[in-house]
């Protein structure tokens, strides 16, 4: 009885935040909305260009023009990021977006005042200020999308089952915190709720909890019926929302895929013809600026290496892995382990691998046991950006308890890649299938950015935590 009054009391509690009835909530509503569509972010760009161009120019004809200048160019350099970084925002991140978006500002109207005449330059400090301050402001508006729960992104959610449970969970982890689930519309109303979001009625009743909630998303997780779905949708006259289905909200939110959610006819659309090509050249290119690059900088660590590991055996290790089209290849890497380590066969790398030397232990928290892949990369065994390479040992206790695990072996396996930056190890098949999400992910966007942005990350993540 008291499990169930928590649930009813939870339920009402939801509901009653996430409606919007109320003058109160109407405002919210708008708020949010203005928020959206960068209306604020327009208000506040342009008070920030004024005031400096007050303060900084000599004439009131200076003043407007410079004001309106600055304005456009960290507003031009904002949207071009934005829509440059649309598909893959997961990867850069909030912090790297307004990053992107404040630098490339700066660059535009530096390159502007340069050959601006002499009476409409720009003061470096003013350039300064202009940086900071739109770079604490858009930061400032991103928190606001996801600490006030009225301004987050609304999103109800149609169908019921495994998908939409998964979906809540994920909802309520790192990440989901720019959503809010405003209910779930689906056949089965004998229940109350569903992961304590409320359930607002049925199919039937889509297009009246539509106008009554006002989400900006719907998210469909049903697989029969979507004819009716639709039906009820467009019943609607001024629709403002957007429809997904659960695999691409996934993508967009988290930046990884459902895998059990997923089917055969997920992967065609990585053939799409609108799927934005990274052609085997470029990336192939991409591969061996960044390896030798890599191996110059490095190399002096590769003589101190060799004299600190040199005493207890061999310095370098080598073992089979699986690449890409699932062939074996030897990967290299500075030996960690003692010798005859694996005599009784091959294990999962656990947190404090009794297997490894005292330098070694060091060597695997710094990565630095990872340097020659570098030769592997240019050799073309592996990627830069890629998945984790596994051994073949694990290949038919993966195959057999992960779905479409044997995919990832569409790519090249790499040094570094999404799922090692998200993830990190992987010691058994569940924390093996939650990798094999973000590498999915990656395969469908998988380009030049996508590989800047994880190096551009890894050496953080590297810096900040440790590996096995």
């Amino acid at each position: 009885m008291t499990t169930y009054n928590s649930e009813e009391a939870l339920v009402e509690q939801n509901a009653a935040a996430l409606s919007l009835p109320s003058l109160a909530g109407q405002r919210w509503d708008g708020a949010r909305q203005t928020l959206r569509d960068g209306r604020i972010r327009v208000a506040g760009t342009t008070a920030v260009a004024v005031v400096l161009a007050i303060a900084y120019q000599p004439s009131a004809g200076a003043k407007v023009v410079v004001a309106l200048g600055l304005a456009a160019c960290w507003l031009l350099a904002t949207h071009l990021v934005e829509r440059s970084l649309r598909m893959v925002a997961t990867v850069a991140g909030n912090l790297g977006r307004i990053a992107f978006a404040a630098l490339a500002g700066l660059a535009i109207a530096s390159g502007l005042s340069y050959w601006a005449p002499s009476g409409l330059r720009i003061d470096a400090r003013e350039l300064a200020l202009m940086l900071l301050f739109t770079f604490g402001l858009m930061l400032f508006l991103e928190g606001a999308k996801s600490r006030i729960a009225p301004l987050r992104t609304r999103v109800l959610l149609v169908g019921g089952g495994r998908s939409t449970r998964d979906l809540i969970e994920m909802l309520a982890q790192p990440g989901g915190e720019r959503f809010s689930a405003v209910g779930v519309v689906g056949d089965d109303t004998e229940a109350a709720a569903i992961g304590g979001v409320p359930i607002l009625g049925g199919i039937e009743a889509l297009d009246r909890v539509v106008e009554d909630q006002k989400p900006d998303l719907i998210v469909l997780s049903v697989d029969k019926g979507r004819p009716d779905v639709f039906s009820q949708l467009a019943k609607i006259n001024d629709p403002k929302f957007r429809i997904v289905g659960v695999p691409e909200f996934f993508e967009h939110a988290f930046g990884r895929l459902p895998i059990r959610n997923m089917t055969d006819a997920w992967f065609m659309s990585v053939l799409h013809l609108y799927q934005r090509p990274y052609s085997a050249r470029a990336k192939r290119a991409f591969d061996i600026v960044v390896a030798t690059f890599g191996l110059v900088i490095t190399a002096p660590l590769f003589g101190v290496l060799a004299l600190l590991i040199r005493g207890s055996g061999p310095i370098f290790y080598r073992q089979t892995r699986l690449g890409e089209h699932g062939e074996h290849f030897t990967i290299f890497k500075f030996r960690t382990m003692y010798p005859n380590a694996e005599t009784n066969g091959a294990v999962w790398a656990e947190q404090g691998d009794p297997r490894t030397t005292e330098i070694g232990r060091l060597l695997r928290r710094s990565r630095l046991d990872e340097l020659p892949q570098l030769i592997n990369v240019l050799r073309g065994d592996m990627a830069i950006v890629g998945p984790r390479p596994e051994r073949p040992e694990f290949l038919h206790q993966l195959e057999e308890t992960v779905p479409f695990w044997s995919r990832r072996h569409l790519l090249k396996p790499g040094i570094t890649g999404w799922a090692q930056l998200r993830a990190g190890y992987a010691a058994d098949s569940q924390a093996t299938e939650e990798k094999l999400s973000y590498d999915l992910w990656y395969l469908r966007h998988q380009s030049l950015v996508v590989d800047f942005l994880i190096c551009a990350r890894t050496l953080p993540s590297q810096l900040f935590t440790g590996g096995r």
